[in-house]
């Protein structure tokens, strides 16, 4: 299959490389061009009629199967939602206004007990479906029976990249060593696997040690949800005497570096082994609000070199898988705690939900619009109100962007939504049924 998208604005997230006027071309999946057409941008924002009549004119077809026209609107690489539990769609306003131990340990791990490998499909399908109106095209999701979500990752067309989810209540060493192999065996396919598990506080040392090992075996980071409360900090502190970074780092956890999903509670000395390990710390501002959980130091991860992806967590804390609002929250929230109005300019925000996202997720060819990445692209659209007039289109995406916005996302070369419709292979009506019967069964809602 070969796309051309043309009558573009372009930004390619490549450090330095600025919005220019151009088209790209795909095929098979991969971009095979990115050209820019010098004198092209003043033209297409004057006049509508005046871009289509110029496209027309001697521009040839090229052996394209497929022309997209872009319309002078925005292209970009898609958003990577770097931590989140995809299925958790069924505890949507489920269990809100709650502290985050009693939220987690009283309503959402019994609801989950009950959840069968028909419900995680249908729940991951509408998942991926609100991804995709926000312009996400890959997300780092960790929950239990992934070969389920596979199953409707696959289906959807939708790139899945698994975090291990191991903790005291379930998962062992050997099957997240067999999921490693598995999901990584085909660097072409739209899923892959890291090592992870849950958290500090719901994985014994002997498991962490395991996972430890694992890790070692295959020189592989490890991935946990880590310091996103204090009375999490306090309580392995009273455990170990450490905090939760420096007590997992003391088990050899992050001898090849990882992630962190959250990271708000964090000492001085903690910033140190994040920095020298090559760890990378997933911030998800809306949940950490909701939740009372507090407010990630962002500025201070950046200004030590620290990289920061974005996620939106679980539809059970956030409520919605949405990332043009966490965007405005890890900006927003950093100008008020920081007390200036410098901290995290739009620019960082925009490179955070981008660039940064791929590389903590391990897609390293997902993460610019350049030859032989993957094409999975998004197009912005900017004649909306929200978006004019054009002064900054990175500062209006991040400032005043939206869901609305978001024209086409586009996995792997392939169109999966666009102007509102879902290509995935299911009808809208369907997922809504199943995931509204999945709820009243096991919520009784």
């Amino acid at each position: 299959m070969r796309t051309r998208i043309y009558n573009a604005r372009i930004l390619t997230m490549e450090p330095g490389r600025k919005i220019f006027f151009g088209e790209i071309g795909i095929e098979d999946g991969r971009i095979i061009s990115v050209r820019e057409e010098q004198g092209k941008e003043k033209e297409q924002a004057e006049d509508g009629a005046a871009l289509e009549k110029e496209n027309q004119k001697g521009q040839a077809s090229g052996g394209w199967d497929e022309e997209i026209d872009a319309r002078g609107n925005l292209v970009m690489p898609g958003f990577k939602n770097a931590h989140t539990h995809s299925p958790m769609t069924f505890l949507r306003s489920y269990a809100d206004d709650m502290k985050l131990q009693e939220w987690l340990f009283d309503k959402v791990f019994p609801a989950e007990a009950e959840l069968t490998s028909d419900d995680i499909y249908w729940l991951t399908k509408l998942a991926v479906m609100e991804y995709l109106t926000s312009g996400i095209t890959s997300v780092f999701d960790m929950y239990k029976l992934k070969k389920d979500s596979a199953r409707a990752a696959e289906e959807t067309g939708f790139r899945m990249v698994f975090c291990g989810d191991m903790n005291d209540f379930g998962g062992t060493v050997e099957e997240m060593e067999k999921d490693y192999i598995g999901y990584n065996r085909d660097p072409d396919s739209l899923l892959s696997y890291q090592i992870g598990f849950h958290a500090e506080y719901t994985t014994n040392r002997e498991r962490m040690g395991q996972i430890a090992a694992l890790a070692e075996k295959y020189k592989a980071p490890v991935c946990v949800h880590c310091s996103e409360t204090k009375k999490e900090v306090e309580e392995c502190r009273e455990r170990s005497g450490m905090s939760p970074v420096a007590y997992m780092d003391s088990l050899g956890l992050f001898q090849y570096g990882g992630c962190l999903f959250h990271g708000v509670h964090m000492d001085d000395s903690d910033f140190d082994i994040i920095r020298d390990r090559g760890i990378s710390v997933v911030t998800n501002p809306a949940s950490n609000l909701k939740l009372a959980s507090g407010i990630a130091p962002v500025k201070r991860y950046l200004d030590q070199g620290i990289p920061v992806a974005i996620g939106t967590d679980g539809a059970a804390s956030n409520n919605c898988l949405d990332m043009f609002r966490e965007m405005f929250l890890v900006t927003g929230l950093q100008k008020v705690l920081c007390d200036d109005p410098e901290a995290v300019p739009a620019m960082d925000v925009l490179k955070m939900a981008t660039v940064n996202g791929a590389h903590a997720m391990g897609l390293e060819d997902c993460d610019v619009l350049s030859c032989g990445k993957r094409a999975d692209l998004i197009l912005i659209d900017l004649m909306q109100p929200n978006m004019q007039p054009l002064q900054n289109i990175e500062k209006n995406i991040v400032y005043s962007g939206s869901k609305q916005n978001v024209r086409m996302t586009m996995i792997n070369g392939k169109t999966v939504y666009r102007d509102g419709e879902f290509f995935i292979g299911e009808s809208p009506e369907t997922v809504y049924r199943n995931a509204q019967r999945i709820s009243e069964r096991i919520l009784g809602q």
